[in-house]
């Protein structure tokens, strides 16, 4: 399958969701539907130029594929640019650079199957969630579906009418359970943040564990971890927690240096990097800027988008040498015995390497 490219889209609506959240629909011409179809749980990276510098972000979609629209939803982070860009500046009409869908954030759909569901979500880690939900309420009739959903405030609560509408659709399917960390609900268990020890105690009360066939978990770090530890520990198999990473994290120009920027002791391993056919070779210091940084200086268009480590946009396998990752959240064990690499975080150990963002 070819890897996704950037395409300039028009913003067909920007819609506040909350006081700090924003979703945007995406026009998609017919002759690029085909570029755009997505999976549940997919993202899109965006790109814009903000204040001068070019900025790229992932973003989750939170629609289903069924729903003949392309949408995404973005909160603001403190002294996030983009995000700024997107809930402050951007409007109805305006161009924005739209690479196609990548992420694994879902399961098989078996229309037939009777399957049941948990899904953990944390502050806007319900948009790839909900976009799950969705179409797995349309396309398994017999399948359940249990959501956990934390939040400081009640009017945090991204997509909280739609969820509403989702249960009220399916009374018997589709349970919702608001968790609040800074009100104080009427019933106590939904009170407090989404800890470990909290989401065992929601898990084993809430739902069946050992009858879950799938959990999935989005959201800052500690609901990640502390979600998968909990299910782990309530003897869910590792191989059916699937987790998006999100929250705090690196992303593109803002705390990965340039190559000029960083003291290096000179040595230097000989990268050929592949890409759409091309091979290109650059010199990457072994102590220093990852591969990917030093093929986006010298020119070379690498696919990225989070550069930490998460969003998988820059994976590559590789096919000759070695390299040490310093963050390996996005790659499943699967595919890194397969060979593949993070190159946004990869560092040569071998004086030659071969990496092929075609393979």
């Amino acid at each position: 399958m070819p890897r996704p490219e950037f395409h300039t889209l028009t913003v067909k609506e920007v819609r506040k969701e909350t006081d700090d959240a924003t979703s945007v629909a995406i026009s998609v011409p017919d002759a690029l539907r085909g570029a755009y179809t997505f999976t549940q749980g997919q993202y899109l990276t965006l790109r814009a130029t903000v204040d001068g510098q070019e900025l790229r972000r992932p973003y989750s979609i939170c629609v289903a594929p069924d729903s003949g629209e392309l949408r995404v939803c973005v909160k603001r982070l403190h002294e996030g640019r983009f995000s700024g860009y997107v809930n402050d500046v951007l409007e109805a009409g305006d161009a924005i650079d739209v690479m196609g869908p990548m992420g694994r954030f879902h399961a098989p759909l078996e229309p037939d199957a009777v399957k049941s569901y948990l899904f953990i979500a944390g502050g806007s880690g319900i948009t790839p969630v909900i976009s799950n939900i969705r179409t797995i309420l349309a396309a398994e009739p017999k399948s359940r579906v249990t959501l956990i959903y934390g939040n400081r405030r009640g009017r945090d609560i991204i997509f909280r009418e739609a969820l509403a509408d989702l249960k009220d659709l399916h009374l018997s399917r589709l349970q919702v359970f608001h968790v609040l960390s800074d009100e104080i609900p009427d019933i106590p268990l939904f009170a407090g943040m989404l800890t470990e020890d909290k989401i065992s105690e929601l898990a084993s009360r809430l739902c069946d564990v050992g009858q879950l066939d799938w959990a999935f978990i989005c959201g800052p770090g500690p609901v990640m971890d502390g979600g998968k530890a909990a299910l782990l520990a309530l003897g869910m198999a590792d191989e059916r927690i699937k987790i998006e990473s999100f929250g705090e994290r690196p992303v593109a120009g803002d705390l990965k240096p340039s190559s000029a920027d960083v003291e290096i002791d000179g040595r230097r391993a000989e990268v050929d990097v592949i890409l759409r056919g091309v091979r290109t070779r650059i010199a990457v210091p072994f102590q220093g800027p990852p591969i990917l940084d030093v093929a986006h200086d010298a020119k070379v268009d690498v696919p990225f988008a989070c550069k930490g480590g998460v969003c998988c946009t820059c994976r590559a396998r590789l096919i000759e040498g070695a390299v040490e990752m310093d963050i390996v959240y996005g790659l499943e064990p699967d595919e890194i015995e397969a060979g593949y690499i993070l190159t946004c975080q990869s560092h040569p150990t071998t004086d030659k390497v071969v990496v092929d963002y075609d393979g």
